[in-house]
C-alpha cells in the first residue's frame, strides 16, 4: 500500500510538472493568444471525444447540465485566452507568479458562492498576496508607480494585470465546476466545457472575419506544440488527474498543485534564460504569494478535518 500511495504521488509530481510547462508551450507557438486557445479546445475536444467513444461512456446528461457547462465553457477559454495572452505580453515567470493567487481569488469567491463567512486570516493572505505581488511588479517595473500614475501602463504592467484577470477566472471556474464534479463524470465535464469554449469562440472569431485561409495555414513547428498541449497537458493531464486523486487525499493533491508556479518558472529560465532571469525581488515576491497559498490551503484543509 506505501508504495501504491508513492506511485501515485510521483504521477501526481508529473501531471502538475506537465501543467507548468503549458506556460513554455504557450510562448513556443507563435500564434496570437485566441487562436492559440481555440486550435487547443478544439484538438482537446477531439481527443476526449475519442477516449469517451473507446470507454463507452455515455454523453446524455440533462439538456439544463449541458447548457451550464457549455456556458462555463467559455469561462475556462477567456481564462487560458488571458493565461497565453498574459505570456505574450510580459513573459512566463510573471505570468505564473501572479496565477499563484488564483487559490487566494477562490478563498473570496466560495464565501459568494456558498454563503459562508470570510475568515480573518484569509483577509490578512489577501494582504500577503499584495506585498508578494508588489516586489513581483517593482522588481520587473521599477518605475512603476510612477508610470501608473501617469497612465503609461507598461507591458509588464499589462501582463501582471491580464494575468491577474486569468487567476481570478481559474478561480471562478473552480468554485463553479465543483458543483458539476459532484453529479457528473469529470471526462464528460471536460468535453461539455472545452467544446462550450470552441462553439463559443468560434462564433467571435467568424463574426470578426478572422476564419482566413491564413488562420488555417500553421506552421510545422505550431502544429507540433499544438498538439502535446492538447493531448499532453490538456485531455492526459486532466484524465491522468482524476485518477490519481482517487487513491490522494485532497489535501495532498492541494499542496502539490501549488507547485505548478515553481515548475513553470524553474522550466522558463532553464529554457528561455536570459529572457526569463529576474532580479532577487521578484523571486522574494513569488515566495511570498507561493508561501501564503500554501498556508491558506493548510488552515483551509484543517479546519475542514476539525
Amino acid at each position: 500500500m506505501p508504495n501504491d500511495n508513492l506511485k501515485h504521488y510521483l504521477h501526481l509530481h508529473i501531471i502538475v510538472f506537465i501543467w507548468g510547462f503549458t506556460a513554455i508551450l504557450g510562448a513556443l507557438i507563435s500564434l496570437d493568444a485566441l487562436p492559440l486557445v481555440w486550435w487547443r479546445m478544439l484538438l482537446a475536444v477531439l481527443l476526449i471525444f475519442i477516449y469517451i467513444f473507446f470507454k463507452k461512456q455515455s454523453l446524455a446528461i440533462r439538456l439544463r447540465d449541458i447548457l451550464l457547462l457549455l456556458l462555463s465553457g467559455l469561462i475556462i477559454a477567456v481564462h487560458w485566452f488571458t493565461f497565453f495572452k498574459a505570456i505574450k505580453i510580459s513573459n512566463i515567470s510573471i505570468t505564473l507568479a501572479c496565477l499563484a493567487t488564483g487559490a487566494l481569488f477562490a478563498s473570496f469567491l466560495e464565501p459568494l458562492f456558498y454563503r459562508t463567512k470570510i475568515v480573518w486570516y484569509e483577509l490578512l493572505f489577501g494582504l500577503l498576496v499584495l506585498v508578494g505581488l508588489y516586489f513581483v511588479i517593482d522588481a520587473s517595473e521599477p518605475n512603476f508607480i510612477e508610470n501608473s500614475l501617469h497612465s503609461n501602463i507598461s507591458n509588464t504592467m499589462l501582463g501582471v494585470f491580464t494575468a491577474l484577470t486569468s487567476a481570478f477566472l481559474s478561480a471562478l471556474f473552480s468554485v463553479i465546476n465543483g458543483q458539476f464534479a459532484k453529479r457528473i463524470q469529470p471526462t464528460i465535464i471536460s468535453f461539455y466545457e472545452l467544446l462550450g469554449g470552441v462553439l463559443f469562440f468560434t462564433l467571435f472569431l467568424a463574426l470578426n472575419g478572422q476564419f482566413t485561409s491564413s488562420f488555417f495555414m500553421l506552421k510545422t513547428e505550431d502544429l507540433f506544440w499544438l498538439f502535446i498541449l492538447a493531448s499532453i497537458c490538456t485531455a492526459y493531464a486532466f484524465i491522468a488527474s482524476v485518477g490519481v486523486m482517487k487513491y490522494l487525499s485532497p489535501y495532498t493533491v492541494m499542496l502539490t498543485i501549488n507547485l505548478e508556479p515553481v515548475y513553470g518558472i524553474a522550466l522558463a529560465v532553464a529554457i528561455f534564460e536570459a529572457k526569463e532571469k529576474m532580479g532577487l525581488g521578484f523571486y522574494v515576491g513569488a515566495t511570498i504569494i507561493l508561501i501564503t497559498v500554501i498556508l491558506n490551503g493548510l488552515i483551509r484543509s484543517r479546519k475542514k478535518n476539525e
